[in-house]
């Protein structure tokens, strides 16, 4: 056996006379938390140190103390080689879901925006064009891993380690330039500040979100939908619709209207912008006309004036509008998490009326391809697919 120290640590770690007690409690058939309450530590650090610094050589785990406290000193040897330094097949599977291009429904690359290069730790472009990726967050590529490959323990790394390697320099295994395919862009961690909200005052009692049905809160019901819009510079604008339950998303292209930049922009005269209460009526219809009529049921929106007549929009679709309460944007938390999603494709400040409706489609693709945690590190297009086979299975049913 190599020689091991008997340095006193910290009290963070368990010491060499706390092993000693481990191994002659074990032997006496204590258990885990008998052996707990005597030491005074928490159950579970007692189960780690069992599971992990126990000797082996028997053909069993046997838990020995001279072994456990030379185990534990090797683990706590620094510095130690990253995984992804040293898995070059993993390395590979995050550089790609994090690097990955673009790609529409057919396979074809969609370029997106000419862009900056590398700025190091300044890089983050306020006001300025990203480049489109596919850009799985470190901890959907960590928990997608677990699905993709279940039995091979080697694929395996924590979204921690994937942010180390990509912050961190010294430790050799991701690109630092890649921090500019994460959502936030940035290359050190910041909180993040919130976005504020200004309601408009057109609501009327019957639309507000208390009127809302029950079971569009609990999402337990497809086919209720929140929306909002993107706003870039010259009055440009994208719609986005997220379905609450499968939180897929569907981006509505609000082209300019005829006539626009040909004279100075009047006040309070016609919306040439694209999303003006005719266009948007015209353009979310046109979206949401291909869903199936239970996929369709309502819509929560904020309380700008781009939504003023919905009532026409309800008579064409049959979908029921309700607005949120003012200053209230964690009542449609699915539609803003999914915009803070968007920008980073649509970066604030940026003309967002020279996306056709083709790359818009293949941003939304990129987004409902990416597995989410609160849906059990599935797709939005997984579930969403799910929701309509499930409708066609009770639809021929019925007509049985």
């Amino acid at each position: 056996m190599p020689p091991i120290s008997l340095t006193e640590p910290t009290s963070r770690y368990l010491t060499f006379e706390e092993r000693e007690e481990i191994a002659l409690l074990r032997a006496k058939g204590a258990g885990v938390r008998e052996v707990a309450r005597a030491l005074r530590r928490d159950p579970g650090t007692i189960s780690r140190e069992l599971r992990r610094n126990a000797a082996t050589r028997s053909g069993r785990p046997e838990y020995r103390a001279t072994v456990a406290q030379w185990k534990a000193q090797q683990a706590a040897k620094r510095p130690k080689t990253a995984k992804l330094a040293g898995n070059e097949r993993l390395r590979d599977y995050v550089q790609e879901r994090l690097d990955g291009t673009v790609r529409s429904a057919d396979g074809a690359v969609v370029a997106g925006p000419d862009t900056p290069g590398w700025k190091g730790r300044k890089m983050k472009p306020h006001r300025a064009d990203r480049r489109w990726a596919t850009a799985w967050s470190p901890q959907q590529i960590s928990n997608r891993l677990r699905l993709d490959f279940p039995d091979d323990e080697s694929m395996r790394v924590s979204h921690e380690a994937i942010y180390q390697g990509l912050f961190i320099q010294g430790r050799g295994a991701l690109k630092r330039e890649l921090a500019a395919c994460l959502r936030t862009g940035r290359a050190l961690r910041q909180p993040r500040a919130r976005t504020r909200n200004k309601p408009q005052g057109h609501v009327s009692a019957d639309v507000v979100l208390s009127e809302r049905p029950a079971e569009a809160a609990d999402r337990a019901v497809p086919g209720h939908w929140e929306g909002d819009l993107i706003i870039g510079t010259g009055r440009s604008a994208i719609g986005t619709l997220v379905e609450r339950s499968s939180r897929s998303t569907l981006l509505v292209h609000l082209p300019r209207l005829e006539g626009w930049g040909q004279s100075p922009v009047v006040k309070n005269g016609p919306s040439l912008g694209g999303y003006g209460a005719v266009a948007m009526n015209a353009a979310l219809t046109a979206s949401m006309a291909h869903l199936p009529e239970q996929l369709r049921q309502t819509l929560t929106w904020d309380r700008g004036k781009e939504l003023s007549g919905h009532a026409q929009f309800t008579l064409e679709t049959g979908t029921r509008v309700f607005f949120a309460d003012p200053h209230s944007p964690w009542q449609r938390p699915s539609n803003e998490n999914t915009n803070g999603l968007l920008r980073q494709y649509f970066p604030k400040g940026t003309d967002l009326s020279r996306w056709s409706a083709e790359d818009l489609e293949g941003v939304a693709l990129a987004v409902n391809n990416r597995p989410r945690k609160v849906l059990g590190w599935r797709t939005p297009a997984e579930v969403f697919a799910e929701q309509l086979q499930s409708l066609h299975q009770s639809g021929v049913a019925s007509t049985g």
